[in-house]
């Protein structure tokens, strides 16, 4: 737990900033100088392939939106970064965490126990993926996620799941029916 005056230090040392609807905050080739935290609103993150987007994650509130691959090893990013509706983010960069992790020195070890949980989250996701049917994605996101439904154009669900959005609208039928 961190002391009031550790917190009032890191909200000091915090940039917010707003990026509205439509933003490309990264850009595949781009390589990724920021990480951020979604205070308010929603970001895609996607990769081009054969003209076609696939959209890979969504990052809502209280989630952090990074690069690693990019930002570590200052390689070009193969994916976007796309805000999907207006957003109010934290945005920090290596000198601004170095920088705050000075004044607050547990802040380094708060913020490694936080990507371990994010990375353990992910491979948990991931596996779940790889093992599930279109379908069972599709229910897992609705028991998990069900608010992306009404913030998410059904075509980047689809993609997201992995179908065409015509094999969406089959499921999403077949669960109705079956109801």
């Amino acid at each position: 737990m961190l002391t009031p005056q550790e917190v009032d230090t890191i909200v000091d040392g915090t940039n917010i900033q707003a990026f509205p609807k439509g933003t490309i905050l990264l850009k595949e080739g781009q390589i990724s100088d920021k990480c951020y935290f979604v205070l308010k609103g929603l970001i895609r993150e996607y990769y081009l392939k054969d003209g076609d987007e696939k959209t890979t994650a969504f990052f809502t509130e209280n989630e952090p939106v990074n690069s690693f691959t990019s930002n570590n090893s200052k390689s070009p990013s193969r994916s976007y970064l796309e805000c999907i509706e207006d957003c109010i983010l934290t945005v920090g960069t290596d000198d601004i965490i170095e920088a705050m992790c000075k004044k607050v020195p547990r802040l380094e070890n708060l913020m490694r126990v936080e990507v371990e949980k994010n990375a353990g989250k992910f491979q948990d996701e991931y596996a779940a993926f790889i093992m599930s049917s279109p379908e069972e994605r599709y229910v897992s996101l609705l028991e998990k996620r069900p608010g992306l439904m009404n913030r998410v154009p059904q075509h980047q669900i689809a993609s997201f799941l992995g179908v065409k959005p015509e094999s969406l609208s089959r499921i999403r039928k077949r669960l109705l029916t079956a109801k």
